[in-house]
């Protein structure tokens, strides 16, 4: 079978005994980086005969097929550097690929970045939006936040220190300086520092730099606060403008928070 685990984000104490046993018996382990979890086994004190084997964005596409092959009739172990593999780390293709095949695939739950981060941001946790690394390049990072800038729900991402400062800028030009959101820096860690507040002032305390691994948690965009009379003028607006009546309907309930179905309804009436 393919075995994926989750390793400690920062605390070793994190390292749940399941893990422990899942390294010390696994045929093969699949790992990031083979260095990192050789000295993760030495510091949990780890006896393994298992053979490591790097699995990274580099070569997975290239390795597999090989190690979907070797899970039909061992133990793979694959892990990352920290937290849930495939979750912005290696080893989505893999899966894909044992499950394709039908090959048995099952997790070792445990720490997660995203989902300490959200715990600990004091934003909404009833419906959040994963968002990962925004992109590097000025252009397309705009292009990516625009596109969220509707977003209702918490958002996260993942950011290198060295960007989280030009990041900060970049989501307050977005989605407002007022915005709130959560700075979580070095999670479970001996210098864990949650640093809340509105995106400009975030920025102007991320500007002299920022160290440690960074999760930053986003406030969803509020809802509109609009009369039923002020909503449906801009449904009809829209349906002058060529929209279809479901869509019109469906996009003003989604800023406004009142029912699709009465906007609807609403619309056919006033014709």
């Amino acid at each position: 079978m393919l075995l994926l685990a989750a390793t400690p984000i920062g605390n070793l104490g994190d390292a749940s005994p399941r893990l422990r046993e899942a390294l010390a018996a696994a045929d093969a382990i699949a790992a990031e980086d083979t260095r990192h979890t050789r000295q993760l086994l030495r510091l949990l004190d780890v006896d393994t005969d298992a053979e490591l084997i790097a699995l990274h964005d580099h070569n997975e596409r290239d390795r597999a097929a090989a190690l979907v092959d070797r899970a039909e009739r061992e133990t793979v172990l694959l892990v990352s550097d920290a937290g849930m593999p495939t979750v912005s780390d290696p080893g989505f293709r893999v899966v894909q690929l044992a499950a394709e095949r039908g090959v048995a695939v099952s997790a070792i739950p445990g720490p997660s970045a995203v989902v300490t981060a959200l715990a600990v941001a004091g934003l909404p946790t009833d419906r959040f939006t994963f968002e990962g690394f925004l992109p590097r390049k000025p252009g397309e990072r705009s292009r990516a936040l625009a596109a969220l800038a509707a977003e209702p729900r918490t958002m996260v991402f993942f950011e290198a220190p060295s960007r989280v400062a030009d990041a900060l800028a970049a989501l307050a030009e977005a989605f407002g300086p007022e915005r709130p959101a959560a700075v979580c820096r070095e999670l479970t860690k001996l210098h864990e520092e949650v640093r809340r507040g509105p995106l400009a002032e975030l920025g102007e305390w991320a500007a002299d730099g920022v160290r440690g691994e960074i999760v930053l948690v986003v406030g969803g965009r509020p809802a509109v606060v609009a009369s039923p009379e002020a909503a449906l003028a801009e449904v009809q607006r829209r349906v002058a403008s060529g929209e279809r009546l479901k869509d019109a309907s469906r996009e003003v309930a989604h800023a406004t928070g009142i029912a699709a179905r009465d906007l609807y309804a609403a619309a056919l009436a006033a014709r």
